[in-house]
C-alpha cells in the first residue's frame, strides 16, 4: 500500500476528529451565530471586519470542515481505486462523503433559517457516522485485518447481537447528549449522579428530563459494554482483535462516564467537555470496527470450513490410517 495514501488517510481521520471537536466547541461556546445569518461568508464579508471570539470559532470550524470535506472526497476516490476489491471499501467511501456533506448542509440551514434543538442535535451524530467511515477506511488501508488475522474471526450470535445492539444504542445515547447541549440543559441538574443529591423526586421540567434521561441512558450503555467486555474476556481471548476491541471499548466508556460527571462537577470546564466528545467519538469508531468484523463472521466461518470439505475422502482415510499407526 502506498505510504502517501496511508499518511493521507491518517490526516483525513484526524481532520474528521477536528470537525467533531470543532462542532462541539461551537455548541459549547454558543458560537453558532458567530458569523450572523450569513453562509458561507461571515456577516456577508470574505474577510470579516468585526472580529469576535465567537466569529473566530465559527469561521475556523467552517474552514476546517471545507478543507477536510475535500480530503474525504479525495480519500474516497483514492481508496476506491487502490482497495476497491475489499468488500466494504466502496460503501464506506460513499458513506464518509455523503454524511459529511449532509452535516454541512444541516449546519448551513441552521445558520440561514434556524432549526429546532431536536434537529440540531442530529448534527454531531451525522458527523460521527462520517468519521467512523473514514476511520474504517484508514484501518483497511493500513491492512489492520491482516495484522489481526481478521479473516479467521468468527463471532457467535450472542456477541453479534451485543455488538449491533450496543452500536445502535450508543448512537441514541450520543443524540441525547447532543440534545442536552443544544437545549442548554447541561447545568440544570447541579449534582451528580442525581439531579440534586439526596432528593429522589422525579424531574420537574423538560430540561431536567433530558439531562437525567441522558445520564440514565449513558449508565445503561456503560453496564451493557461492561457485560460485553466480560464475555469477550471469558470467551474470546483466542481472537485478539475482538478481545482487545472490547477492552478498549470498556476503557473508553469508563472515561466517557467520568468526563460526563466532571463536566457537572467542574461547572462545564471546556477542556473536559471536549474530552467528553473525543472519548465518545473514539468509542463509536471502535464499535463500528467490531460491527464490521461481525458482518464478516458468517463468511469467515464458511471459508474456514471449505478446506475440510475439499479434501478427497480417500485422502482423509489415508491420513487417518497414518495417524493410527
Amino acid at each position: 500500500m502506498p505510504k502517501t495514501l496511508k499518511w493521507f488517510a491518517v490526516l483525513t481521520t484526524m481532520g474528521m476528529l477536528f470537525i467533531l471537536l470543532g462542532g462541539a466547541l461551537v455548541t459549547k461556546t454558543d458560537s453558532g451565530m458567530g458569523c450572523g445569518k450569513s453562509w458561507p461568508l461571515c456577516h456577508g464579508e470574505i474577510i470579516p471586519s468585526d472580529i469576535t471570539p465567537e466569529l473566530i470559532i465559527e469561521l475556523a470550524h467552517r474552514v476546517v470542515s471545507a478543507v477536510v470535506g475535500f480530503m474525504v472526497l479525495i480519500l474516497s476516490f483514492w481508496s476506491w481505486k487502490k482497495i476497491g476489491h475489499i468488500r466494504e471499501t466502496k460503501f464506506l467511501s460513499f458513506l464518509s462523503f455523503f454524511f459529511l456533506l449532509l452535516q454541512g448542509m444541516i449546519g448551513a440551514a441552521a445558520v440561514k433559517w434556524g432549526q429546532s434543538d431536536f434537529v440540531l442535535a442530529l448534527h454531531f451524530g451525522i458527523s460521527l457516522i462520517s468519521f467512523s467511515a473514514v476511520f474504517l477506511l484508514t484501518l483497511l488501508i493500513f491492512e489492520v485485518d491482516k495484522k489481526f488475522e481478521a479473516e479467521k474471526v468468527v463471532i457467535d450470535k450472542r456477541m453479534t447481537f451485543h455488538i449491533f445492539g450496543i452500536l445502535v444504542y450508543t448512537y441514541f445515547v450520543v443524540y441525547t447528549g447532543a440534545l442536552v447541549r443544544h437545549l442548554k440543559a447541561s447545568l440544570v441538574c447541579i449534582d451528580w449522579p442525581m439531579c440534586v443529591n439526596g432528593n429522589f423526586t422525579l424531574p420537574s421540567n423538560l430540561y431536567e428530563w433530558v439531562q437525567m434521561g441522558h445520564r440514565i441512558f449513558a449508565g445503561l450503555a456503560f453496564l451493557w459494554i461492561t457485560y460485553a467486555a466480560y464475555i469477550a474476556v471469558k470467551h474470546y481471548k483466542h481472537q485478539k482483535v475482538v478481545y482487545w476491541g472490547w477492552i478498549t471499548s470498556f476503557i473508553l466508556v469508563l472515561l466517557q462516564v467520568l468526563a460526563g460527571a466532571l463536566i457537572i462537577l467542574t461547572r462545564l470546564n471546556l477542556y473536559i467537555a471536549l474530552a467528553h466528545a473525543l472519548f465518545i467519538s473514539c468509542l463509536f469508531g471502535v464499535l463500528t470496527y467490531l460491527f464490521l468484523l461481525a458482518s464478516r463472521s458468517k463468511k469467515n466461518a464458511q471459508d474456514l470450513q471449505e478446506p475440510i470439505k475439499k479434501v478427497p475422502l480417500d485422502e482423509i482415510t489415508v491420513n487417518q490410517l497414518i495417524n493410527q499407526k
